[in-house]
């Protein structure tokens, strides 16, 4: 997951309103006509079983509080402002009567630091996530704590909400040293509003204060929360990537102990991940909350083998990303790390007789895992320092197990410097397999189906790690569904794919859109889910080739008003100077006046100060302000802008249409350390041309932007910056046809993401078929998004009695439609 930043934004235009090439306008019942032509006796691309799977990453409270099935937050006291500045080591827990939280010598373990003295007399409640502990009637709960307590000693242990108790108080006998104890809860009704209390008799000590749901996935231990899983493993995923992100390549490369202080910013390292849950480390998420690791690489292991996906970890590389952007420079470290990599090889496919295949079959499972990939870090800014550390990795593990297959990256993006560099490196040295990002808008997505079409095909395979348009709406599903038609087209080079993120707990979102969202109580799919299982269902083996006519375009110039912006960044602007290709003035303003000309349709604090006009306001993001005619085109546009203070640099715009729909040259972005112009369409933005480089606090830079039709071209200080066409259609009509062979069907997959059917001529080359083929379709509004209450983005499942080697199916506006014809 890249820390880049994020944009998200609903409009209330349909998809194909989006700017750029569009199709020909045409009313809702209108339809058009296209043709597919199918060429049965060409073989197409071979499509593994493992083309399409899941990423799982711990954001949006992911894991504690997502898919672990733990009831209680912050179980163990180990709450830190190292995870989050808002926390104490009570979070989520009030107390009644006196409680301390003490780190010292009478803990638990010297891994589990923390833990809580309770006077005699006293209680502490915990209000578990979301609104509370969610509890169904009927069900069973176990309770568990770790308790030292002097003899005589009892433990009333209720569960109750505002209404009352909602099951029988347990009582439970304490004394001696630090021991386990346990006890049932039946529910006696459904809330989610609930409580669980631990009162005590006499002074005791606490840590691991647990209640897990009986019915967890599979009924497993420690086990994961059950609707959440079965939504995972009803997409039939081929592999399950894991645990990240920038989890993996982010904080100190340094171990849980001593010898670092217990740091507490650590890269997810898995060796902290497994054995007895109290003796686990803890750490500070990347994404602003703590990890308590009851969710580590066993359970990993164990879910992606109950829901037959093959797994895929990855390690890091000791080169962080995210905009952390630094390289370790330690070689027993690095060593260590590496040697860590071929321990989790052996921890996931050695004997029970080894070392690390032996702690695997301590915890329950002696049999291996069947691990075949692994990657080796994630989206690193640094390709030369991260390459030069990937061969050392590549080379221990192919020296113990030549098998496994090594898996390098490209970076954040999906073009650019870095991701240039990267790539050149990976085929210097004939990695296998290159792992790629990339969030980009739906508009992207419609123009990028032929992205892979041009690959190397003898060069590295393609991993799409992850991937999404900037939304949770029907029309992202749409745009993502035209593209992974592309994706299978080529699955000769695009060996696996998996969208990003996988969930969200709605009262914790750091990053949208996402696949599943959830509550304590709930969980639904998104469009973006619907597009996924649909595609995931109905793969195929084989692509057979086809191809289809297109969509008219109108092809118009760049048109809209101009700009400025910032982003966590003060800045000053002054003489803006807009004239047209002839040069006569549209737009000057030296500030020496009002700012009358323009409108502040974003963030922050603009005012006139010493003749230049200046956002103040240095947490600010996107503070936009505006000025001149939507209709602008062919002009030049020249600004000086200077910044005072901040993380950040400045944002220069053209072609504004309106808040979701401009381009801006975002000069010293993503922290200072690169420069890229991007374009937003509905809100999601796509980047066109990226440089590394910063922007100097306290310098002016002259600035000048030429926008001649569809092409622009960018001046820094009198020097040519870059340039940049943006002439690519967004074709709306895709599809693609796949054989599946077990059972003979030819599966025709076509999208149509426009608000005009798609009258289609499909001709299947002279195929002998059945007359009649099982229909799947998905058609909604653009902007439908299922929430926990309504969805209507759904399948529906129908059938088609007019198949033949020729015929007419129309396929409706806004659709993804799959039609399985049975070959005789």
């Amino acid at each position: 997951m890249s820390r880049t930043r994020w944009r998200f934004g609903l409009a209330a235009t349909a998809l194909v309103a989006a700017a750029g090439l569009v199709p020909a306008p045409a009313h809702a019942e209108d339809v058009a006509d296209y043709a597919i032509t199918v060429d049965p006796t060409a073989q197409g691309a071979r499509i593994d079983d493992t083309m399409y799977g899941v990423f799982f990453e711990d954001i949006n409270r992911a894991a504690d509080g997502g898919l672990y099935a733990e009831l209680v937050q912050n179980r163990s006291f180990e709450y830190s402002t190292a995870d989050n500045l808002s926390y104490t080591p009570l979070t989520s827990w009030t107390v009644d009567g006196t409680a301390q939280v003490l780190d010292d010598s009478g803990r638990l373990n010297a891994r589990n630091r923390n833990y809580l003295s309770l006077g005699a007399g006293s209680a502490v409640t915990n209000a578990g996530y979301n609104t509370g502990v969610h509890v169904e009637q009927g069900k069973k709960y176990d309770f568990s704590v770790w308790a030292r307590a002097g003899s005589g000693t009892t433990l009333t242990v209720t569960l109750q909400d505002a209404d009352g108790s909602l099951a029988t108080a347990r009582q439970v006998a304490a004394k001696g040293g630090w021991a386990k104890y346990g006890a049932t809860f039946t529910a006696a009704r459904t809330s989610s509003n609930g409580r669980l209390t631990v009162g005590t008799s006499g002074a005791a000590a606490l840590d691991m204060v647990s209640l897990f749901p009986r019915d967890t996935y599979k009924h497993q231990p420690n086990g994961l929360r059950k609707d959440l899983a079965e939504k995972v493993a009803a997409l039939h995923p081929g592999f399950l990537r894991f645990p990240g992100g920038c989890l993996v390549n982010t904080g100190s490369m340094a171990d849980y102990s001593e010898a670092s202080g217990y740091e507490r910013k650590r890269s997810y390292q898995w060796k902290d991940t497994i054995g007895p849950v109290e003796e686990r480390a803890t750490n500070s998420n990347f994404w602003g909350y703590n990890q308590s690791y009851g969710l580590g690489y066993y359970e990993y292991f164990r879910f992606a083998e109950d829901i037959g996906a093959m797994p895929l970890p990855v390690v890091p590389a000791l080169v962080t990303g995210c905009g952390q952007n630094q390289a370790t420079d330690d070689d027993a470290l690095l060593k260590r790390h590496i040697q860590d990599t071929l321990d989790l090889i052996e921890f996931a496919n050695g004997p029970a007789t080894s070392e690390w295949g032996g702690k695997r079959a301590r915890m329950g499972h002696p049999r291996p895992f069947h691990l075949t990939h692994i990657g080796v870090g994630n989206e690193e800014n640094l390709p030369v320092e991260f390459m030069a550390r990937f061969k050392q990795f590549r080379a221990a593990v192919e020296a113990e197990y030549p098998d496994i297959t090594v898996v390098s990256n490209s970076g954040p993006d999906d073009a650019g410097s870095t991701f240039d560099t990267a790539w050149q490196l990976n085929r210097q040295e004939n990695v296998d397999m290159v792992d790629e990002h990339y969030y980009n808008s739906p508009q992207w997505f419609l123009q990028n189906n032929d992205r892979y079409d041009s690959y190397d095909r003898s060069g590295p395979k393609v991993f799409l790690g992850e991937y999404a348009s900037w939304g949770n709406a029907f029309k992202n599903g749409l745009a993502e569904a035209a593209f992974m038609t592309g994706l299978e087209r080529n699955a000769d080079v695009v060996k696996l794919a998996s969208y990003a993120p996988l969930f969200a707990n709605e009262d914790y979102v750091q990053w949208s859109p996402d696949m599943v969202w959830f509550n304590n109580h709930a969980s639904w799919n998104s469009a973006n889910y619907e597009v996924q299982k649909l595609f995931m269902n109905n793969v195929g083996d084989r692509v057979v080739p086809s191809t289809a006519t297109g969509t008219p375009s109108l092809a118009g110039p760049i048109t809209g008003a101009v700009g400025l912006s910032t982003w966590a960044t003060t800045a000053a602007y002054d003489d803006v100077r807009v004239t047209d290709a002839d040069g006569n003035s549209l737009l000057a303003d030296d500030f020496s006046g009002d700012a009358s000309k323009w409108t502040h349709t974003g963030g922050g604090s603009w005012a006139i100060q010493d003749g230049q006009y200046v956002q103040t306001d240095v947490a600010a993001e996107n503070t936009m302000v505006s000025a001149g005619d939507v209709d602008w085109h062919d002009y030049d546009l020249k600004v000086k802008a200077t910044k005072k203070s901040g993380k950040e640099g400045f944002l220069v715009a053209f072609g504004v249409k309106d808040t979701g729909n401009y381009y801006w040259w975002n000069l010293g972005g993503w922290n200072n350390t690169l420069s890229a112009v991007e374009q937003a369409v509905d809100g999601g933005k796509s980047t066109l041309i990226s440089k590394a480089g910063s922007i100097e606090t306290g310098r002016t830079y002259d600035i000048d932007i030429k926008v001649r039709g569809r092409q622009v071209t960018l001046h820094l200080d009198g020097q040519e910056w870059g340039s940049f066409t943006d002439d690519k259609p967004a074709e709306p009509f895709r599809q693609v046809v796949t054989k599946d062979k077990k059972t003979g069907d030819l599966i025709v997959k076509v999208v149509n993401a426009q608000a005009t059917a798609a009258r289609t001529a499909i001709d299947l080359g002279g195929a002998k078929v059945a007359s009649k083929a099982r229909v799947t379709t998905l058609t909604a509004d653009p902007n439908a998004v299922n929430t926990e209450t309504e969805t209507p983005v759904a399948p529906v499942k129908s059938t088609f009695d007019a198949v033949a080697d020729e015929f007419t199916y129309t396929f409706p506006a806004n659709s993804v439609t799959f039609l399985r014809i049975r070959q005789k």
